[in-house]
């Protein structure tokens, strides 16, 4: 699906080319054939976590040592976009691979990583986060879950809410205060492996606006007891330090599906206004038509070339907040534009579930709000000026 026509990025090698080629069979072959079945039934199986860790399509990042592949953030985008051309948006593997794996890698323990890593590279564990709280958005600075010390350890307690992964996961890294009168400074993160964990349950798996067969869960903790080695890293109050340490690549994730879930968008209703026909012509013969595509395949094209320009940065170790906010917020504000051109030209049947565009119309509208609200990358932006 190369609706764009554009030349292969500089940071592109021919084993990325071979890594596309697997995974877009891979998805091809095992996923895509069962989506409308998830979609119905609200949840997609547990094996497609250990399919996806056998295939290699887990912590692409991750070093061979630990289970990984040992690559760079280039292998991640390449799967990444594919899972969202294939049309498996729902799946919460970005988010294990690319944001709850190199926390621990970056910020765990020898022993951490040990532990856990290579149970992630191979998804006999599925890594969740919890930061977001029921009334506490986006201010991490206010999150009411504590982990007060008991003993050698500690005791948690607290509520987590649109927790992606939330079903499925068996690793958790939870955002807690060890010192509530610290502010930012008193904010810890700890490492939960849920099995046999007293105290900790899982709610209502949430009825949400699109994403239908993604996981997204409310999570409690009563009276949870971690044991020292459950705090990410040696020292207590590092965990607002590292939230903000990850959130670029956080964001960059989410423009890669934004810009992937317009190229499917285009596909999909390029090929539908060519058969479909009206007044005794194909739909694609209206000039309305020819404009409103023509606009598509220019903002689709220009959205492309800034994400493999931020790739190519944050490959080098170079993307900034600054620009990776502009990425997430342009990126998905243009796809919410591109995807209402594009269900319009669909007509009466782009407003029916059993049509792909519909559902990306609806599973495209939490890119805007998740990873931070495009408000806030907005705030960080102007912050630069």
């Amino acid at each position: 699906m190369e609706a764009l026509n554009l030349p292969r990025p500089a940071w592109m090698t021919e084993e990325h080319v071979m890594l596309e080629e697997q995974a877009r069979r891979f998805i091809a072959d095992e996923y895509a054939p069962h989506l409308d079945q998830w979609h119905e039934k609200g949840m997609y199986p547990r094996e497609v976590w250990t399919k996806a860790g056998a295939a290699g399509l887990l912590c692409a990042t991750m070093p061979e040592e630990y289970g990984g592949a040992g690559g760079t953030f280039a292998h991640e985008a390449i799967i990444n976009r594919e899972y969202s051309l294939g049309g498996f948006d729902d799946f919460g593997a970005p988010l294990h691979s690319g944001i709850v794996a190199p926390y621990i890698l970056h910020y765990g323990t020898e022993e951490q990583k040990k532990r856990w890593l290579p149970k992630l590279a191979s998804g006999e564990m599925v890594g969740a986060i919890a930061m977001t709280e029921p009334g506490t958005g986006s201010d991490l600075q206010g999150v009411r879950t504590k982990a007060e010390k008991s003993g050698n350890g500690y005791i948690l307690n607290g509520a987590k809410t649109f927790i992606t992964n939330g079903q499925h996961a068996n690793l958790i890294v939870v955002v807690a205060k060890t010192d509530p009168k610290q502010g930012a400074k008193g904010v810890s993160l700890f490492v939960l492996e849920t099995d046999d964990a007293p105290g900790f349950r899982r709610g209502r798996k949430l009825k949400k606006l699109g994403m239908d067969s993604a996981d997204t869960s409310e999570l409690f903790f009563d009276d949870v007891k971690l044991p020292a080695e459950s705090l990410l890293g040696t020292e207590e109050g590092q965990g607002f330090y590292q939230l903000m340490k990850e959130l670029p690549q956080e964001r960059l994730i989410v423009a890669i599906h934004a810009v992937a879930m317009m190229e499917r968008a285009l596909a999909l209703t390029v090929d539908y206004v060519k058969q479909r026909k009206a007044f005794g012509k194909a739909i694609i013969e209206f000039q309305n038509t020819q404009f409103e595509l023509a606009a598509v395949k220019t903002d689709a094209t220009i959205a492309k070339v800034f994400l493999d320009h931020c790739i190519g940065l944050h490959v080098e170790g170079k993307l900034d907040t600054v620009t990776a906010s502009m990425a997430k917020y342009r990126l998905t504000d243009t796809l919410g534009t591109i995807l209402d051109r594009c269900l319009q030209l669909f007509g009466g049947y782009g407003f029916m579930d059993e049509y792909p565009i519909s559902r990306l119309y609806r599973d495209a509208r939490v890119l805007r709000i998740y990873a931070g609200t495009n408000e806030i990358m907005k705030m960080l932006i102007a912050r630069s000026l």
